[in-house]
């Protein structure tokens, strides 16, 4: 199973264990750019971190991590929240003094994306929060991943630099320009070593091309374009363009008191650059092909299952609006996420999906109740691992769940700081609806729903998973493949 490890907040240290839980920038205001400790203040860096932890009780909105995604080969991973951060972990590299540290993710840059802005034509203020971020395919030794607010999308830039120039010959060593007729002699300036800087730099904004809220953007397979999705419309961009973008999926009727559903999600193809997927609040999928017309309102497959008549509820269009929906790493598969269950989808088959799980069935007695308290509208999102074999999930009281589609075995772990020690080996959790309850069990009375586990996202490669709860940041590793390290 997974095991789960303590580790430090905010700042890089170096814990000897692998695997840990970070408090992503828990209630202080982040730098915009940080250099990494040396080895000599990682001693007092950790004592700082860990009476951080113990003290940290209160969770500011700010610091509540609203998105988490791997890079393409799942050394570095990026976290935005509703502060309009974006906090960069590195994985450390296998060293020949610490065989097992290999797997330890340590912050490596923070920045801040996005700030809160005001529509003065439409009197609407615009939050800071991360909706999405994406990893660009590596071109070079630099980073660049796209990050989006409700409105406008920016690309950034993340590089390394360990050296500095100096012994120039007409600025002194502050940088200022000399008195040229104290230059006497000319030299050549030389490279020196310095402590390694890790610089975040902006590259472009895309802004001004949706009416309503983002929330999702996909960075095609041809690595030219992207696309963003807001409520009603989805539009292609070039990466190198700013200033304009093409409307390829228009939903929005001509008397909005026609709408019906809107988009909820929205992805490419990872092989084919022509094919997209975008998913609606009734719970339906629209395969699209760009080459069959330039505005794709008219779809080539639509997947969706029928209801049944017999489960016909006031909350039933609520729990069957698709929240996420993720292409398979071999394109062959789709996965989606409603409210209760997740579901896989053959793309060579729409009348039905191909397998359903129900994530957390025990609530459909108590849809009232979360009618009530909002909880129903919550939109929790889906993982593939790295070979398409099993699925993860979110649900509440901080519990994640895991599907194995060959064994069809599951299994419901806990994430959390209280259960949590030094290479425990996280326990499969169980909720009692009723009758006998075993002594780890808990009562579905007894759910905290203000715990959730909304975003997740699986390493591309490894057994290696980040679930981000509120504030918290926890990095699980598979037990049997970390100790082969």
């Amino acid at each position: 199973m997974f095991r789960e490890e303590p580790a430090a907040a905010a700042w890089p240290a170096r814990p000897a264990r692998p695997l840990r839980i970070a408090s992503v920038c828990g209630g202080g205001a982040c730098p915009g750019h940080r250099a990494r400790p040396s080895m000599g203040e990682d001693t007092d860096t950790r004592k700082i971190n860990h009476s951080f932890l113990r003290d940290h009780s209160y969770v500011t909105e700010a610091d509540i991590i609203s998105t988490v995604e791997f890079n393409h080969t799942g050394e570095l991973l990026a976290t935005g929240d509703k502060g309009g951060r974006v906090v960069i972990f590195q994985r450390e590299p296998e060293s020949k003094n610490a065989p097992h540290s290999q797997g330890e993710y340590d912050v490596y840059s923070t920045f801040q994306s996005h700030e809160p802005e005001f529509d003065y034509l439409k009197s609407l203020e615009i939050e800071e929060k991360i909706n999405k971020i994406k990893w660009l395919p590596q071109q070079n030794a630099a980073h660049s991943l796209l990050s989006t607010n409700d409105k406008t999308i920016k690309l950034w830039k993340i590089t390394e630099r360990d050296k500095r120039p100096e012994g120039y010959n007409l600025k002194d060593e502050e940088g200022k320009l000399k008195d040229l007729s104290t230059v006497t002699s000319l030299q050549v300036p030389v490279l020196k070593p310095m402590d390694l800087m890790v610089e975040v730099s902006p590259r472009r904004v895309f802004a001004n091309g949706h009416t309503y809220h983002i929330n999702s953007i996909s960075v095609n397979s041809d690595c030219e374009t992207y696309m963003s999705a807001d409520d009603l419309r989805i539009n292609l961009w070039h990466l190198a363009v700013t200033d304009r973008s093409f409307n390829i999926v228009d939903i929005k009727p001509a008397n909005m008191e026609d709408l019906t559903e809107v988009i909820t999600a929205s992805e490419f193809h990872p092989h084919h650059c022509n094919l997209f997927v975008y998913s609606s609040s009734k719970g339906s999928l629209r395969l699209c092909d760009m080459r069959a017309a330039a505005l794709c309102d008219k779809h080539s497959k639509l997947f969706e299952e029928p209801e049944d008549p017999s489960n016909r509820s006031f909350f039933s269009e609520i729990i069957s609006s698709v929240s996420d929906v993720k292409f398979s790493h071999s394109g062959r598969y789709m996965l989606t996420r409603d409210y209760l269950t997740v579901k896989v989808w053959d793309l060579n088959m729409e009348a039905r999906p191909l397998e359903t799980y129900q994530v957390h069935d025990y609530l459909r007695s108590k849809l009232c109740s979360l009618y009530e308290n909002d909880c129903i509208f919550d939109k929790f999102e889906c993982a593939w691992n790295g070979s398409d074999s099993v699925i993860m999930t979110g649900a509440y009281n901080n519990f994640f769940r895991m599907f194995d589609r060959n064994t069809k075995r599951d299994v419901t772990l806990e994430a959390s700081r209280e259960s949590s020690k030094p290479r425990a080996v996280l326990k499969p959790r169980r909720v009692c609806v009723g009758g006998k309850r075993r002594r780890d069990d808990i009562s579905v009375d007894s759910l905290d729903f203000t715990k959730k586990i909304l975003h997740t996202a699986w390493h591309p490669t490894e057994n290696i998973i980040a679930i981000a709860a509120t504030n918290n940041l926890y990095i699980f590793q598979d037990k049997v493949n970390s100790d082969m390290h």
